[in-house]
């Protein structure tokens, strides 16, 4: 179990990692390509890389962790936790009205699933991290 939980956080930071890197080589092309965002605001480059910046450090902590087992809990609760917050925020402009309740399908595989993988694995994590 613990090599699948392993591989399935190595897969899920290399997709992070990937999307960041997205972000950051071709932040116009990433921001008319995922659906939703060009409905958030008009096109910011520095804004995308800076964002893009933290995907990839996500997903390093997520595949270092995967191959490190002792700093997984720091790294993949931290990732959670920036994951979590991002989606909070996705659910919190719904709430104020910025955006309509169709938005929740469309962003779930990208924000809230990632998020929710997130905090599954580093609750695993915790639960078996050496203490």
């Amino acid at each position: 179990m613990t090599k699948a939980i392993s591989v399935f956080a190595g897969l899920l930071g290399a997709g992070l990692a990937g999307n960041g890197v997205f972000m950051l080589t071709a932040p116009e092309a990433w921001y008319f390509a995922v659906p939703g965002v060009t409905t958030t605001g008009p096109f910011n480059q520095h804004f995308l890389r800076d964002i893009g910046l933290i995907f990839v450090l996500i997903g390093l902590g997520f595949v270092y962790g995967a191959a490190r087992p002792g700093s997984r809990v720091l790294l993949w609760s931290m990732g959670a936790i920036w994951l979590s917050g991002h989606a909070l925020f996705h659910f919190w402009e719904i709430a104020v009205g910025i955006c309509g309740p169709e938005a929740l399908p469309r962003d779930f595989p990208a924000v809230t699933l990632p998020a929710l993988i997130a905090v599954a694995l580093s609750i695993w994590s915790f639960r078996h991290a050496d203490h």
